[in-house]
């Protein structure tokens, strides 16, 4: 099983990402936070296939569910997905990712 924690900035919530291998080359997806609109895409994504990492964004089901759902489309959460889905799956290593905002003086 592989946990992500977001921390997704300016709107204050937290979510936990759960990416579990199921059979069949599918993976289970569990989402835990407080964000009203994240937990709306569970119904989309609680099971995908563990090549929606290689589906473009035009046609990727975590980002078709992130268009329908999520009002900021800087959100980091569905990119945090598809990562832990990666990991959990053997096509990526567990790397922490960074936005870092410079600001000057």
């Amino acid at each position: 099983m592989t946990t992500v924690v977001v921390n997704s900035g300016a709107c204050g919530f937290t979510v936990t990402i759960t990416a579990e291998k199921g059979k069949d080359k599918k993976v289970i997806i569990a989402l835990d936070t407080a964000c009203e609109m994240v937990q709306k895409m569970l119904a989309d994504i609680a099971l995908v296939d563990q090549r929606v990492t290689l589906t473009g964004f035009r046609d990727n089901p975590v980002y078709l569910s992130a268009a329908k759902h999520l009002k900021h489309v800087a959100c980091p959460v569905p990119s945090a997905i598809l990562k832990a889905i990666e990991t959990e799956t053997g096509m990526n290593v567990p790397k922490d990712v960074r936005i870092e905002f410079i600001r000057e003086k």
